[in-house]
């Protein structure tokens, strides 16, 4: 292209060679090339979910039997089957594992992963190498699921399963909540990781000697692991550097360290690790075994392939003697014994007590007439090795008291930390206690059509502009999380630390508008009163442009304190890249345009939501720091199609200012290179990529400019109210559902 006429003869104006990497990483197509692509036919916003988009789980879970629900669950621990036998007779510790690798892919940088959806289901996660096996499990359960129905979709059963084989072994467990609705397809926009190999070698994601750190947003240490390598780090046996990987996988995914140790302890307290022969004899991972094998994977040639006989992480052993029942026993065994490194029938490195005394070693899972030696990973020697992990250790030893309780807060914690605010919890066992990581909100109360209206007099009149209000309230309200139902309006956070002091959100002006909302709110919760403040200013924004509309508002938002606020939890929510206010705090290794449709995903926007939402805040000048590119209009304030009317005009052309950083653009008039706006990325990629461009082309035809209006006003309002389940159907527990109505707390 000529740089002073905008010819295009003379080539294209963008840099194809980015080497920038994808945001998502390896996918399923990738791992599984051959698998059917079932997908095509969700193309053009068609839902997979035979439910419909109707069906009310609240509703359905409601109606559940409960009690007659968990009776099937403790029925089926000891109800070994002949095709996948129990080890010691019971599926406890099995059911116990299925539900910890459910929930334990969450990770707080993006809220994704974990137990909320079921999506242990699905690839890639149905066939991860730390989740050997449990396709086994889930059919254990399908019976029970058949039993009952929608009324128990499968990602509560899972957890409910773990709760139940903890209880139905003596091990203290603090509640459960239900409300997991399940998806029926893999979830897209996980980023996994870059990895070309599952868990491999001595490939491993914190390499200090490399300068390398484990990256954001994920947690896991390798490629298809939940936590870290049992084996340590990259399979090298040093429980120091295992220790320095636990510490940072688990803070991850929202634990702290002694959260950590009685989780591990606990879940260790029940069951066996299996590494009965050579790893070679098993076979392909369910996403890619055999149509005959049903959905089943790891076929095992190693003599009966199941029992005494299992291969699956390669390790082979009980941690304690009494591997069906809660006790004091890792604890005991892991401290007073020394141990020696030594490799399991499968080669894997473990360690294993001297001089074990008979009445401490654990009977053979399918034969009690034999005892044998139990183990420890690397891993489990971590928490007796490093320092702060011993002396965690060593209190749950000489407290068993702290420890149950520490173990049962922790589980409830693992299991639950991805649903959100407890207002979404279902059932007769959630416990009455609020936690402070549930993000506890005070409930509001709704203000009078007269408080609202007088509010909004005042606040227009308080001498801020449209595009003040507005960044406000987006601040406050675009926090949300789909993925882990964290942040939003409601609790009016935006006014507490750390969120008040993130730059993102302009410290000095927002804390000007919030000091004026609290002067004049009078009835309004001050979240109410912020979400009220930019929905005055969008209206004022629309009728400015010859629009009257009324922008809904529904006000019952509560105030949280200081102290219902975890500050350090919160710290994760901030934005690293608001492409919406046209902010990028860092240059990033993904492009800058990938993290808006991230962004838009976790708020749950569709393309023309997301679309609708940048082109409109950008002609209201709800930009950081009153930052002039992307504001393509003359009419700053008002709620027009300006954005996309000059961002596809055919008489600008663009250049990169600088091709270094590839960030910002200046348009010219073709012929005359006068500049006329100034552009990101994220405003140009509305222009060339094909697919926004068909959706912005729509908002920038003639008799449109209403829809614009409209589509805005509704994509708005659902970002306001993301997180109000307050107003979603009622999710009372029938008195049925209910029980004797007490929860079994520690």
């Amino acid at each position: 292209m000529d740089a002073k006429t905008g010819d295009l003869s003379g080539g294209c104006p963008y840099n194809h060679e980015s080497k920038s990497r994808s945001l998502l990483g390896r996918q399923n197509k990738d791992w599984w090339p051959e698998s059917l692509p079932v997908d095509v036919l969700t193309q053009g916003g068609l839902s997979p979910d035979p439910m419909g988009s109707d069906f009310d789980y609240a509703e359905a879970f409601n109606a559940l039997d409960y009690q007659a629900l968990k009776n099937d669950l403790t029925a089926l621990m000891t109800d070994s089957k002949p095709w996948w036998p129990a080890d010691y007779g019971h599926y406890g510790p099995f059911m116990i594992r299925m539900a910890w690798h459910a929930a334990g892919t969450y990770r707080t940088a993006d809220g994704r992963g974990g137990s909320n959806s079921g999506q242990q289901r699905f690839a890639p996660l149905n066939s991860w190498p730390d989740n050997g096996n449990l396709d086994k499990a889930r059919r254990l359960l399908w019976p029970i699921k058949q039993k009952y129905g929608k009324n128990i979709s499968w990602a509560d059963l899972f957890i409910l399963a773990g709760n139940v084989a903890i209880e139905s072994m003596g091990g203290p467990v603090f509640g459960f909540g239900g409300g997991r609705r399940d998806v029926f397809e893999p979830e897209r926009d996980i980023y996994w990781g870059q990895e070309e190999n599952w868990v491999q070698g001595d490939e491993t994601r914190i390499q200090p000697d490399r300068e390398m750190d484990l990256e954001n947003p994920l947690a896991a240490i390798q490629m298809g692991l939940i936590y870290v390598n049992p084996e340590g780090p990259g399979g090298n046996p040093d429980p120091l550097q295992s220790a320095r990987d636990i510490k940072i996988t688990f803070e991850r995914m929202a634990m702290n360290h002694e959260e950590t140790v009685a989780l591990t302890a606990g879940g260790h307290t029940f069951g066996k690790a299996h590494g009965a022969g050579d790893p070679s004899h098993v076979g392909d991972a369910p996403e890619g075994a055999d149509i005959a094998m049903m959905g089943l994977g790891w076929t095992s040639t190693h003599e009966s392939g199941m029992g005494e006989h299992t291969i699956t992480s390669g390790i082979e052993g009980a941690w304690v003697n009494t591997p069906t029942e809660w006790s004091e026993n890792y604890f005991r065994l892991l401290l007073d014994y020394e141990y020696e490194l030594v490799r399991s029938p499968a080669g894997a490195q473990q360690w294993q007590p001297i001089n074990q005394k008979p009445e401490d070693m654990a009977p053979a899972a399918h034969d009690p007439s034999i005892r044998v030696p139990t183990m420890m990973t690397t891993a489990d020697m971590a928490l007796k090795v490093d320092p702060e992990f011993r002396k965690i250790s060593e209190k749950f030893r000489n407290d068993h008291e702290a420890f149950k309780d520490a173990f049962a807060r922790a589980w409830f914690k693992l299991c639950h930390r991805d649903m959100g605010p407890k207002i979404r919890y279902l059932g007769p066992e959630v416990p009455a206690e609020d936690l402070i990581w549930q993000d506890p909100i005070p409930e509001g109360t709704k203000p009078s059509d007269a408080d609202i209206a007088a509010f909004k007099d005042k606040i227009l009149g308080a001498g801020f502009s449209v595009g003040q209000l507005v960044k406000a309230a987006w601040a406050s309200a675009s926090t949300y999380r789909r993925s882990d139902h964290r942040g939003g309006a409601n609790g009016a956070r935006i006014r507490l630390e750390p969120q008040r002091g993130w730059t993102v959100n302009e410290p000095e002006e927002l804390g000007a508008i919030l000091a004026k909302i609290e002067e004049l709110r009078g009835n309004l919760s001050v979240a109410d009163a912020i979400v009220l403040a930019g929905t005055a200013a969008v209206e004022k924004a629309a009728r400015d442009a010859g629009f009257d509309v009324t922008v809904p508002f529904e006000g019952g938002r509560g105030d949280a304190s200081q102290e219902q606020t975890d500050a350090d939890s919160f710290d994760v929510l901030e934005p690293m890249a608001d492409a919406f206010r046209n902010y990028l705090k860092t240059k990033h290794s993904v492009r800058t345009e990938e993290l808006m449709i991230d962004r838009a995903a976790l708020l749950g926007l569709s393309v023309p939501e997301m679309t609708v939402l940048v082109g409109g805040l950008r002609v209201l000048g709800a930009t950081f720091q009153n930052r002039k590119e992307g504001v393509f209009t003359n009419r700053v304030g008002q709620l027009t199609n300006d954005f996309f009317v000059n961002l596809l005009d055919n008489e600008t052309f663009w250049e990169v200012v600088d091709t270094s950083a590839d960030e910002e653009f200046i348009g010219y008039t073709r012929g005359g290179r006068q500049e006329k706006w100034r552009a990101t990325r994220t405003d140009l990629i509305f222009g060339s990529n094909s697919q926004l461009r068909a959706t912005a082309e729509v908002y920038a035809e003639k008799g449109n400019e209403e829809l614009f209006v409209r589509h805005f006003v509704a994509a708005w309002t659902k970002v306001m109210n993301a997180d109000r389940f307050d107003l979603l159907p009622t999710r009372k527990v029938s008195a049925d559902q209910a029980g004797d109505g007490t929860n079994r707390g520690v």
